[in-house]
């Protein structure tokens, strides 16, 4: 065993590669500057280490065998991933991080985030509009976009699930070592399907009234912090769908009542297929920030979320991941 890993070098694959390009011995020695005797000696060595025949002797071409086919695809793969990972480490040693894993809050316009993602790959692509590191180097880092509810959008953060966390809401314990920005304000409506109990009934809404009435509650995703509850009445029946479009989808749907982000339930209240219901406790308006792990001064961080950092600064960026929602449940 130890023969044939020390004989699956580098150089030998490549010597694979262009004796399979250019279809004969010969003219893979000339490309690699070495003479045919020689090429078909490190052959030789390859087969005997693997004890498999890798070319058929009896074609003037240079024929692959089955097993020397297998060889030829494994060992293309194998280059690939050596070079990527060869460039993955060139770029983390210019600062570029290898993975950047980003928390979002349910809420925040998934437009908005998808055109930021879409620019920080054009840095990574090299693709018109995209502006390198300053120095030449691409990003090359990886993203992982998450998303998150309430609680676990903190939690991914606190819990080094994630290095950045978009929609945090509320006072949460900072264990230390995490910048807080505030993103900006959204307000939440309350909504009812038209054909619903409470759309004909009296304004504002009592809490006797909500609490006969099933509400609709978008479930935490916070596994080890105490989970957040919200706008919900003690003794009221809870329907608990997994994000705020399944909940939009509910209401619509005269499945329930319940609050939701003002700018995502605009269309449907425009459009008559959902109705807005004052309450007694009034609409509520939600303080939201994003948050990074910073355990060392600014300049020290990532490139890549040196980058988000600064898009996040823009107010223009910050109105959109609060306003910018699409259509209808799209």
């Amino acid at each position: 065993m130890p023969d044939r890993l020390h004989a699956l070098t580098p150089d030998a694959l490549v010597m694979m590669d262009t004796i399979a390009r250019t279809g004969s011995f010969a003219a893979a020695a000339r490309e690699l500057g070495k003479v045919p005797s020689a090429l078909t000696y490190s052959v030789r060595q390859l087969e005997e280490a693997l004890d498999a025949l890798l070319f058929d002797r009896s074609s003037r071409q240079a024929q692959l065998t089955a097993a020397g086919t297998e060889l030829l695809h494994e060992g293309r793969r194998l280059l690939q991933e050596m070079a990527a990972v060869s460039n993955r480490v060139q770029r983390v040693a210019k600062g570029w991080e290898a993975e950047l894993s980003i928390s979002v809050e349910d809420i925040l316009s998934v437009p908005t985030m998808f055109e930021l993602v879409e620019a920080f790959c054009g840095l990574c692509d090299g693709r018109a509009g995209g502006v390198d590191g300053g120095d030449g180097s691409r990003p090359g880092t990886r993203l992982r976009l998450r998303s998150d509810v309430l609680a676990g959008t903190w939690e991914a953060l606190v819990s080094g699930q994630a290095d950045l966390a978009l929609g945090v809401m509320g006072e949460l314990p900072n264990p230390g070592g995490i910048e807080l920005r505030p993103l900006g304000e959204m307000s939440f409506v309350f909504c009812v399907a038209p054909h619903h109990a409470l759309a004909a009934a009296q304004e504002p809404l009592d809490d006797a009234q909500l609490v006969r009435q099933r509400a609709v509650a978008v479930a935490d995703t916070a596994q080890r912090l105490p989970p957040m509850t919200i706008n919900l009445l003690p003794g009221q029946d809870v329907l608990t769908v997994p994000n705020m479009r399944a909940k939009l989808e509910a209401l619509l749907r005269g499945l329930g009542c319940g609050y939701v982000p003002e700018p995502l339930a605009r269309p449907h209240l425009e459009a008559g297929h959902l109705v807005h219901k004052a309450t007694a406790q009034g609409d509520r308006l939600v303080r939201l920030h994003y948050a990074w792990r910073a355990e060392h001064a600014r300049q020290s961080l990532g490139r890549a979320l040196q980058w988000w950092l600064q898009q996040l600064e823009s107010p223009t960026t910050q109105r959109a991941l609060l306003e910018r929602h699409a259509g209808p449940l799209s």
